[in-house]
């Protein structure tokens, strides 16, 4: 089983749902014909409140169908929902690792493709996941303490202590880091996967006593912020908000080379409000919706229609997809080996 499933399934089942894994996968609907709601994930903060004032509140406004959020639940959550037909949300939203590991276990509804502008979507539809939008991850840095030449701006001059000396922050998972340390060993994008990992194990060995590990995504900022590390691998919509009224240090990002990671947008299988959360993710995909969103955000539009809509400041921080030295992160290849990858670089960070 996918640890991204297995370790909280184990918690569940646990908790008192002895049983439940002899019982039939049986998917329920709770919901009555004419429902005026809908119910998405969340990750609260102010990720949720620029949803809910650029999206569900003119959703509502436009159809009469009221948003709920819950909190963002992990794969466990969703498939004993679906193991007891007891299936309680309507839309996934979050990463696009389980978003695609979820496809493999069959937890969301077929897509009707009729349904969206396949012209205007920058990455086509699977059968039952569809991308919102589009984020970017990079190379980070203060720029009072680093003009320019003096910091890195791909991931070759990240790993390049002697040419930019210093103390590296990078997130402590295997997915993406990896990706890093073979692009930084000249790995072309189209060669990636499936992932050398001795290769990219070795890369990563030379800079090792230079990384800090950051556990959360604010810490790949505030560690650059406070100084206690010179450059940092992050994502561009959270140095966008460095330079915001309230954000701390400015911190500048560079687009130079990026790993691009999906936002994706799936249906729960048994969903009591199917109808209503199709209405949604094909709103939430209109160029115009896109752009009142991806504004505030700082993402990438998923409709092409939308990017040239983005508003000056918006656009300086988007990604370009046709940049040959970027890498589109692979869910699939995550999905299928996350849990074997996992535990070598948990080893390895112990070595």
């Amino acid at each position: 089983m996918n640890r991204l499933v297995s370790a909280v399934s184990r918690r569940f089942f646990l908790a008192g749902a002895a049983g439940v894994l002899a019982a039939p996968l049986v998917i329920g609907s709770r919901a009555a014909a004419g429902s005026d709601v809908v119910t998405m994930v969340g990750y609260g903060g102010t990720f949720q409140d620029a949803l809910v004032k650029y999206v569900m509140i003119p959703f509502t406004a436009e159809t009469g169908i009221k948003v709920n959020f819950v909190p963002a639940p992990d794969l466990a959550k969703i498939k004993a929902m679906q193991l007891t037909g007891s299936v309680e949300w309507d839309i996934y939203n979050g990463n696009g690792t389980w978003a695609a590991s979820g496809s493999k276990q069959g937890f969301w509804e077929k897509l009707d493709p009729s349904r969206f502008d396949l012209a205007d979507l920058a990455i086509p539809p699977t059968s039952d996941v569809v991308t919102l939008d589009l984020y970017a991850a990079g190379v980070a840095w203060n720029p009072k303490k680093y003009g320019t030449g003096k910091h890195p701006t791909n991931f070759a001059e990240f790993f390049d202590l002697k040419k930019f000396p210093g103390r590296r922050c990078l997130r402590k998972n295997p997915d993406a880091a990896l990706e890093a340390a073979l692009l930084a060993d000249g790995v072309a994008p189209k060669d990636i996967y499936p992932l050398d990992l001795e290769r990219a194990f070795k890369v990563l060995d030379r800079i090792k006593s230079s990384i800090v590990w950051a556990s959360a995504t604010t810490q790949t900022i505030s560690l650059v912020q406070t100084g206690e590390v010179d450059f940092s691998y992050t994502y561009s919509n959270r140095v966008k908000a460095t330079n915001e009224p309230g954000g701390g240090v400015p911190l500048a990002f560079s687009l130079d080379q990026n790993l691009i990671f999906t936002d994706p947008l799936a249906v729960l299988k048994g969903a009591p409000n199917k109808e209503n959360a199709m209405k949604l993710i094909t709103y939430m995909l209109r160029p115009e919706v896109q752009v009142r969103m991806d504004d505030q955000l700082g993402f990438l539009p998923a409709s092409k229609k939308a990017v040239p809509m983005l508003s000056p400041e918006a656009r300086k921080w988007q990604p370009d997809l046709s940049n040959p030295n970027s890498l589109m992160i692979s869910n699939e290849y995550w999905a299928d080996n996350f849990d074997s990858v996992s535990s070598r670089f948990q080893e390895w960070l112990l070595t």
